[in-house]
C-alpha cells in the first residue's frame, strides 16, 4: 500500500497567506507524492467554540473553496469533513477508555492554550480529550505519515502513545503514525507578529488586489529604521521576511538587502517591487475561487464524493477494531 498522508484544518472561514505558506503549499506537494486525506476539523472547532457553532457551516464552505482555489484536488486527495465520517467519532470513544488522563493532562499545549484564551471557558472533557480525537482521526485511516512542524511533533507523540497502547491490547492493528516534518517559512502579519485573524492582521488570499496592495503598502518594516537616509536591516524587516523571501528572486532580493543596508533605498520602494509579485501569483487563485462562487454546489458536491471514500476506509478500519477488542 503507499504511503498514506492525514492532515485537516479547522474551519475558521477564509484563508490568508499563512495558512497557504504554512500549509497549503505542502498539501500541494503532498498530493502528488502520496495517498492524502485531508479533513475538514469540524468537530474540532466545537473544542473551543462549541458555545458559538453558528458560523462553522459557513466558514466550511469558505475554507475549501481557498483549498480548490490554490490546487488541492478532489482527483489526487480525499476532501471530507470529519462530521460526516461518524467512525471517528466511534474510535475516539474506545480509544478514550485506554487512554491514561495524567498523557492528556500532561500535553505542553493544554494550560497554554487555556491560558491564551481565558475569554473562553475550556474546562471541558472534549478539550481535554481533543488529542484522542486526533489520534482517531489519524490512525483511523492507517495514516503512516502526518505533515507537522517541529514545534507540533510533540502533539504526534501523544498519538504515538496511544497507538502503542492500543496495539498493546488488542495486536497490531494500527500502524504508528510517523512524523512527516515540514519546513513552515516565517509568515508575519501586517504589524510584525505572527499572521493571524486574532491579531487581525492577515492578508487574505480572497482579499481584493487593491486591498492587498493597500495591507503590504502598510506593513511594518524595520522599526529602527526612522529616516529615509537611514541605514535598515532585512533580516528584521517583516515585509522583506515574508514576502520578499517568498515572491522575489534572487536579483530583487539582493538589491533590496542592498539598497536597505546602504540606505539608497526607502521602504516603500522596497514594498513596491514586491507588490506586482504577489498579486500575479495570486490572480489565478483568485480567478478559481470565482468560479467556484459561481457554483455553489460543487463544494457540496466535492466533499460528498471525499466523505463516500473515506467512509469506505474507516468502516473497514472499524470492523477489524471491532473484531480486535472482541466487541464482535
Amino acid at each position: 500500500m503507499a504511503h498514506r498522508v492525514l492532515s485537516g484544518m479547522r474551519p475558521t472561514g477564509k484563508l490568508h497567506f499563512g495558512h497557504f505558506h504554512g500549509v497549503l503549499a505542502n498539501w500541494l506537494k503532498l498530493q502528488e507524492e502520496y495517498e492524502c486525506f485531508f479533513f475538514v476539523a469540524d468537530w474540532h472547532a466545537l473544542t473551543t467554540d462549541y458555545a458559538n457553532p453558528a458560523n462553522i457551516k459557513d466558514n466550511i464552505r469558505e475554507m475549501v473553496i481557498d483549498w480548490l482555489s490554490v490546487g488541492i484536488d478532489p482527483s489526487k486527495a480525499t476532501i471530507f469533513r470529519q462530521s460526516s465520517i461518524k467512525e471517528h467519532a466511534e474510535l475516539h470513544v474506545l480509544l478514550s477508555m485506554i487512554t491514561p488522563l495524567p498523557w492528556l493532562e500532561r500535553n505542553p499545549t493544554y494550560k497554554e492554550q487555556i491560558e491564551a484564551m481565558k475569554e473562553k471557558d475550556l474546562l471541558t472533557f472534549g478539550f481535554l480529550g481533543y488529542p484522542v480525537l486526533q489520534t482517531s482521526d489519524i490512525i483511523i485511516y492507517k495514516a503512516s505519515k502526518v505533515p507537522v512542524g517541529i514545534d507540533q511533533a510533540p502533539h504526534l507523540e501523544l498519538s504515538r502513545e496511544i497507538t502503542r497502547r492500543f496495539n498493546h491490547f488488542y495486536g497490531e492493528v494500527f500502524p504508528e503514525p510517523q512524523t512527516l516534518l515540514t519546513a513552515i517559512p516565517k509568515v508575519l502579519g501586517t504589524d510584525g507578529r505572527k499572521m493571524s485573524k486574532s491579531y487581525n492582521n492577515s492578508i487574505f488570499l480572497s482579499d481584493a488586489p487593491e486591498e492587498i496592495d493597500k495591507k503590504i503598502r502598510t506593513m511594518m518594516t524595520d522599526t529602527a529604521r526612522k529616516l529615509r537616509t537611514d541605514a535598515g536591516n532585512p533580516d528584521v524587516c517583516p515585509l522583506f521576511l515574508t514576502f520578499h523571501t517568498l515572491y522575489s528572486n534572487e536579483e530583487t532580493i539582493n538589491w533590496v538587502r542592498e539598497g536597505c543596508t546602504k540606505a539608497l533605498i526607502g521602504c516603500i520602494e522596497c514594498k513596491k517591487s514586491v507588490i506586482p509579485k504577489v498579486l500575479a501569483s495570486i490572480e489565478p487563485v483568485q480567478k478559481r475561487r470565482r468560479e467556484l462562487e459561481a457554483d455553489p454546489g460543487k463544494i457540496t458536491e466535492i466533499l460528498k464524493a471525499g466523505a463516500k471514500k473515506a467512509s469506505q476506509v474507516a468502516q473497514e478500519t472499524m470492523a477489524h477494531v471491532r473484531h480486535a477488542m472482541g466487541l464482535e
